[in-house]
């Protein structure tokens, strides 16, 4: 424990420690001893930008569109909550909380405003509570309250950093700075609403007014706060009020909010703008479907303007592309004031909106206002019906659409370049824009992918004439030593459906191969893909070998790890040719059409980018200390040695497909399509849910087929040698034991950081070997079939927190062989330290337990061999240690 802490405080991470139950005067000790000549943390410079924190931080910076705070443990706003607070069903009222954070809250709302309950009191139980709830406990609080009292209580026993919403001038400049200065003790961000002593601004110059007084008041040091807010930590609500009253007064209020929102980001800088986004709409209660749009018309105005966060409820935003244009209208001529009949004109469709449903009710008779409104689009031109198939991948129409649209333009490739291709746009804007998810993508290229098959004939007809192609050759591959492929096979299929000769290489391709490929076709794009770091490296060796062999085709890059500043600064250099980052599949054939018939304009679209990009890296310097002074201060161990495994040398495990599927961690297939959220909760998301359960289905369509034709066969491997450290290198004696490995040691070699530290303690991995005595594991793993290869690793069994045992096969990894109290099998001197992994255990040697999968909920209990003796392979998803 010394050892470790003493290591934490010589990389300056601590300010304070100490021990706690279990701990003797002999350990604080040592601890003392350990951390005597170490400096106190010091604080790294902040940024300027909001930053809170539940049991995790949120920091809200420029790439944070909007911040959603949910608004559903809000008693004066829903009934639900307050029905069980006022019940005193807390286990329900958390349960709220929770699923405002599944659905997708960044931070809570929590105001328990109520004549008949005592507010304090009830807000210090409920915070209390959602501390104890780890699924809520990790995002901000916003506290809630009209009274100072409740906000006084809320910020005794809240964790982390919160915001209190909020303070007002209504009680004069004096009381306003003393609260403030209270706010400011406890660490806080303000929420300040836009009142002062004449009561609340509803205008837009009362709105800006208060505002910049406030935020003078609070920027400024003085007697009561001599501590002032940073801008950032200023939140302004400028009053969302009720629009589409019947009452003239009353037309503006969401208008002047909006410029309000703009005038305080010019304006005021540094400060965030917030707002309870439903009190917009509360002329239209009991007609959702006027209400939905008004949020989504009335949000996405206001975050044009500036608005950085708003108090609202998820279930009740609609995508503002999909509101009926005729009520979109009549909404945005509410919102926007535009014309003096607003309010009349909405209320009329109201209540046709109103009666349809209620018509279109069990034995209503009549056709819903849903169901009409889906075979509307019909009635539009060609152009428009083609660009919302493609949307909303609608393939029953496409082909009549796209043979009318051949009728009207007499040319399969202008269809293709013009609706088509317009669609694809729209759709490339959506997805870019958060307001589509790439299996939805992939269905529109699909849909495309129709459309383009019936002019195809038309295509060759026109081709055979010309005797040229109609158009491009594109070459693809993932780069050598890189085996993913999943983005770049999405890349391919969109490109197909657009009418693209693709050839894909496949994975783990040489540059030689790429180029001699290209060379063959006469491709006019090359494009690569990666996930892994190493890729990056052999991207630019791709990019220097075209630039040596004289060539212009245009080569695109793209991969998870890839970015626009690491193709500006490494690759772009390193070839006279045309270098793109291509962000995502959707934008890939825009960027490939441009590459082919815009080549210049592309390439001084991007010079401009990447000259940027590289400049702003230069500006970052880095020092390093030269290698010896490294060498001098290093964190390296020096004991004690564990005992020595009871196996050493390599094992070989062959486990059935049917057991490695119920150890699965199903969180990266739905990352792998770009849909945010963990396993199992992503199925019941409200934003992507709808999506990720089709997804699912069809996943599991292929899982299944891989399964009963037992199209994969899984191996894997594991190895523990005797180690020891011999400066920065590890030399592993991997012909001890079984006599399986090459006589003499092998010598890893290991890099030192040299990144200059404050603190000193510059690591290699060598460091974490003891210089006698130690041993490392190793496990590649991988499955015959599609090439899978899961990079090696090695790790001491020095040091409690890096047991040998996360080397292992997949169906084991992140857990050590360890008996139900979590202590190390017999025999083994993997894991010195307790492991607590929720309950889930595993078995001694020659014994078996059980674990369930928190999803599948199935039991396994197959004993496996390991070093350690025969232990059960229990279904956890990684992680859960």
């Amino acid at each position: 424990m010394a050892e470790v802490l003493g290591s934490m405080a010589q990389e300056g991470l601590l300010n304070i420690v100490g021990g706690c139950c279990g701990t003797t005067p002999d350990h604080i000790r040592a601890i003392a001893q350990a951390v005597a000549d170490a400096a106190p943390r010091t604080p790294a410079g902040g940024t300027p930008y909001l930053r809170t924190s539940g049991l995790e931080a949120f920091t809200l910076t420029p790439d944070v569109n909007f911040v959603n705070v949910g608004e559903r443990t809000n008693i004066t706003g829903s009934p639900k909550f307050a029905r069980h607070v006022q019940e005193g069903d807390w286990d329900a009222a958390v349960a709220v909380a929770r699923q405002q954070v599944e659905a997708g809250a960044q931070l809570i709302d929590v105001n328990v405003d109520e004549g008949m309950l005592d507010g304090p009191a009830t807000m210090t139980h409920f915070l209390n509570l959602l501390a104890g709830e780890p699924d809520v406990a990790r995002v901000p609080v916003m506290i809630d309250s009209s009274r100072w009292e409740v906000l006084e209580a809320g910020l005794r026993c809240l964790q982390g950093k919160g915001i209190v919403n909020s303070l007002s001038l209504k009680d004069g400049e004096e009381e306003f700075l003393r609260r403030a200065a209270v706010v400011r003790r406890y660490g806080a961000a303000v929420v300040v609403m836009a009142f002062d002593e004449q009561g609340q601004a509803d205008t837009l110059d009362r709105r800006t007014a208060v505002c910049e007084r406030a935020y003078r008041l609070l920027t400024t040091p003085g007697a009561t706060l001599p501590d002032p807010f940073p801008a950032h930590d200023i939140v302004f609500d400028p009053n969302v009020l009720t629009v589409a009253t019947g009452m003239e007064e009353h037309d503006r209020y969401a208008l002047d909010f909006i410029e309000a929102t703009r005038w305080i980001k010019e304006n005021l800088p540094g400060a965030l703008v917030s707002g309870g986004i439903s009190n917009v709409s509360f002329s239209f209660r009991g007609n959702n479907t006027v209400r939905e749009a008004m949020h989504s018309v009335f949000l996405l105005h206001a975050i044009r303007a500036g608005l950085d966060m708003g108090i609202v409820n998820a279930g009740m935003l609609g995508v503002y592309e999909d509101i009926d244009p005729v009520l979109r209208e009549h909404v945005e001529d509410v919102v926007l004031a535009r014309r003096p009949d607003a309010t009349e004109r909405l209320i009329e469709l109201a209540e046709r909106i109103k009666a349809q449903t209620e018509d279109a009710g069990p034995g209503g008779g009549g056709p819903s206002a849903a169901a009409a409104a889906k075979l509307a689009w019909r009635d539009a031109d060609v152009t428009e019906r083609l660009r919302h198939a493609l949307v909303h991948g609608i393939d029953t129409y496409v082909v009549e659409d796209a043979e009318e649209a051949y009728q009207q333009l007499g040319s399969g490739l202008q269809v293709i370049e013009g609706p088509l291709m317009a669609g694809m746009d729209v759709v490339g804007d959506l997805f870019g824009a958060g307001k589509m998810f790439l299996p939805q993508v992939v269905k529109s290229a699909r849909v495309m992918k129709k459309a383009v098959a019936h002019l195809t004939p038309y295509l060759e007809a026109a081709a055979a004439e010309t005797g040229g192609r109609t158009k491009g050759r594109v070459v693809m591959a993932t780069v050598k030593g890189d085996v993913h492929d999943i983005g770049k096979n999405i890349v391919g299929v969109v490109l197909g459906c657009n009418g693209y000769e693709v050839t894909d290489l496949g994975v783990m391709v040489p540059a030689e191969k790429i180029l001699a490929t290209a060379d063959e076709i006469g491709a006019d794009v090359v494009g690569v893909s990666g996930l892994i770091t190493p890729s990056l490296d052999e991207m630019v060796s791709l990019a220097t070998e075209m630039q040596r062999r004289g060539l212009t085709t245009p080569l695109l890059i793209g991969g998870a790890t890839t970015s626009a500043a690491h193709t500006a600064v490494k690759i772009d250099p390193a070839y006279e040719g045309t270098v793109v980052h291509v962000v995502d599949a959707s934008r890939a054939v825009g960027v490939v059409a441009d590459a082919i018939n815009h080549e210049e304009k592309l390439r001084e679209r991007t010079a401009l980018t990447y000259a940027e990009l590289r400049e702003r890296h230069a500006g970052k310097k880095v020092s390093l200390v030269p290698l010896e002074a490294a060498r001098a201060s290093t964190r390296a161990v020096t004991g004690p040695v564990p005992a020595t495994p009871s196996l050493l040398g390599t094992q070989v495990l062959e486990p059935t497909l049917a057991e490695l599927v119920a150890v699965v961690d199903w969180t990266p297939f739905f990352t792998a399509w770009e849909l945010r959220g963990s396993y199992p909760r992503i199925l019941d998301d409200p934003k992507v849910g709808e999506q990720a359960r089709t997804t699912w289905a069809d996943g599991q369509r292929w899982l299944e087929r891989i399964l009963d034709e037992g199209l994969l066969r899984a191996r894997g491997v594991v190895g523990l040698w005797p180690a020891r450290r011999d400066g920065d290198d590890i030399l592993v004696d991997t012909g001890t034991g079984t006599g399986d490995g090459p006589a003499g040691p092998v010598r890893l070699h290991t890099l030192r950081q040299q990144r200059e530290r404050s603190q000193g303690g510059y690591a290699a991995l060598a460091d974490f070997v003891a210089p006698e005595g130690d041993h490392v594991g190793a496990s590649p793993s991988r499955s015959t079939g599609p090439r899978s290869w899961r990079p090696g690793c090695a790790r001491s069994t020095t040091t409690t927190a890096r047991s040998w045992s996360r080397c292992w096969p997949t169906a084991s990894r992140r857990r050590s062989p360890s008996g139900p109290t979590g202590r190390s099998a017999p025999g083994c001197g993997a894991t010195r330290r307790r492991r607590t992994c929720r309950s889930r255990t595993w078995s001694r040697s020659g014994t078996t337990g059980s674990a369930r999968h928190p999803a599948t909920r199935r039991s396994r209990t197959t004993p496996r061999s390991s070093p350690c003796g025969t232990f059960s392979t229990p279904s956890v998803p990684p992680g859960w240690c």
